[in-house]
């Protein structure tokens, strides 16, 4: 992480007393649930010295090998537990993104992110959500609500008031503890999933399209963990798969 990292979500921050970051993991996987994250922080969470100076390694997780996501889970764990910081996963199976598509149930992922972390927070809720006007935490008269930062474009329709960020997971120190949340969190899910399904690869690709993981699918059809939709080029005699486009427009998708 660079300083710039630290000093965007400084200026995000304002008069509030904290900061929300959500991003997701595995939106253009072949197999497996997407993963969103939530990071809270303090305000105080800026202003210490000791944690900027820990807070350096803290980067995109896809920048980061898979042992330094690791030690820095254990390190935002390690926040989370002296009060520091708070954190929530969401998912969206595999079954909701045949049935939304894959940007609809990130949407969902995400809102579980949320929903997950503000049940987690002592009430009044951190957040504004559109049509109802919540409390900010640790409100002390006419206080800010919390800012929601989200990497990537605008979400449209979601419940949540936010400000999107596009590469925020490079920019901003809050949505790059929930890139990495999110990755770690699907990653050893990915695991558990390559002990129900040993053929496939899983704990090694991650359910991403690695030539390895597309002849697997050839060889043996796909198991109820692949995204259907994404498998007709593979399935039909493609040599690649049909991922949507990340930059196709999120509004019809309806979610």
């Amino acid at each position: 992480m660079t300083p710039s990292l630290l000093q965007f979500d400084r200026r995000r921050l304002g008069a509030a007393p904290g900061l929300c970051g959500v991003d997701e993991a595995g939106r253009g996987c072949l197999a497996g649930p997407v993963v969103a994250a939530a990071v809270w922080t303090d305000a105080a969470f800026y202003d210490g010295r000791m944690r900027a100076r820990l807070a350096a390694a803290v980067n995109d997780s896809k920048q980061l090998s898979a042992e330094d996501r690791e030690e820095l889970f254990d390190l935002i764990v390690l926040w989370r537990n002296k009060g520091v910081l708070r954190f929530s996963p969401g998912e969206a199976s595999v079954m909701e993104i045949g049935a939304y598509n894959i940007l609809g149930a990130t949407k969902l992922a995400m809102s579980r992110a949320l929903k997950s972390l503000e049940d987690a927070v002592a009430a009044p809720s951190p957040f504004t959500a559109h049509g109802q006007k919540s409390d900010p935490l640790f409100a002390t008269g006419g206080a800010a609500a919390v800012p929601v930062l989200v990497d990537g474009k605008p979400l449209k329709p979601f419940a949540w008031e936010h400000e999107a960020i596009v590469g925020g997971d490079g920019k901003s120190l809050a949505i790059a503890m929930a890139s990495i949340v999110a990755k770690v969190t699907r990653d050893r899910a990915m695991n558990a999933l390559d002990k129900a399904y040993p053929d496939y690869g899983f704990a090694a690709h991650k359910g991403y399209g690695t030539p390895e993981h597309v002849l697997a699918i050839r060889r043996q059809g796909p198991c109820p963990e692949h995204r259907t939709l994404f498998l007709r080029g593979i399935l039909n005699g493609g040599k690649t798969a049909d991922v949507p486009d990340a930059s196709d427009d999120q509004s019809e998708f309806g979610f």
